[in-house]
């Protein structure tokens, strides 16, 4: 086979057809689970994640608890539908590490300080993965926190950058991923212009990692705004909701 057929990338189109610099499709929707105190859809593409915030409440076990600060867990799991190759239930190594580093990022935006000794809890489900599977959960994530009512700075907001035929790309997706040369995931917080989370694997040179780190901080800008415009039509919904319901009317014994 000759290196032109190798090649994923060919005259600055990709796979899907998109430009080097863009972005595949985004959908996202704040208060999906009627049981979770916050939740979110996030789709970028055909990765799928969905998300469910708890808290702040009380934090068991108790031996958590930390006396200045809230707690926060943040679990994250693919579902076993997931992928072509059924996915085994339970956590691993890589869904332990991808929870962890989450966390992390959660960790600098949410006023943790405000709720000692209590506990926030967010769960994250990837329901269908064609790479950048950490990025569509920590946006489902944030937006689910906020539908939650948690104080943050921001919303935090993610997705990777990439390299594959030597050129630098925006959203890695499919054979990207599993092809390319480097995949370099960035959680981003707009309202610092603050790197929450940064990983990479592959080598750049600096020239590339500065060129993919911008890329990877525009595509988080568009990110955001679907974030925002998603909590904006959150509030709308429950706003009609309560006006269809009508004014709350006081019984004939509580005007007496």
């Amino acid at each position: 086979m000759s290196e032109e057929h190798k090649k994923i990338i060919v005259g600055d189109r990709r796979p899907d057809g998109r430009a080097l610099d863009e972005m595949r499709p985004i959908t996202a929707k704040a208060g999906v689970i009627s049981r979770a105190n916050g939740s979110a859809h996030f789709a970028m593409g055909s990765t799928v994640a969905i998300a469910a915030a708890y808290g702040p409440r009380e934090l068991h076990p108790k031996h958590l608890q930390d006396p200045v600060r809230a707690y926060l867990k943040y679990v994250y799991a693919m579902a076993p539908f997931s992928t072509q190759d059924r996915v085994k239930p339970g956590p691993s190594r890589r869904s332990t590490e991808i929870s962890e580093v989450s966390r992390q990022a959660f960790n600098s935006v949410i006023f943790l300080e405000e709720f000692p000794k209590a506990g926030i809890e967010v769960f994250v489900e990837i329901l269908q993965a064609n790479a950048s599977t950490r990025c569509a959960g920590i946006n489902a994530a944030s937006i689910a926190l906020a539908d939650a009512g948690v104080p943050m700075t921001d919303l935090v907001s993610s997705c990777a950058a990439g390299k594959v035929d030597g050129k630098i790309i925006l959203d890695v997706a499919g054979e990207e991923d599993t092809e390319g040369e480097v995949d370099m995931p960035i959680a981003y917080i707009p309202r610092k212009d603050e790197i929450a989370l940064l990983q990479m694997d592959g080598l750049l040179t600096l020239d590339e990692f500065k060129e993919a780190l911008e890329l990877a901080k525009k595509g988080c800008m568009q990110i955001h705004e679907k974030q925002v415009a998603a909590l904006k039509e959150r509030y709308v919904r429950v706003a009609s909701e309560i006006a269809k319901k009508g004014p709350v009317r006081e019984s004939a014994e509580e005007v007496a």
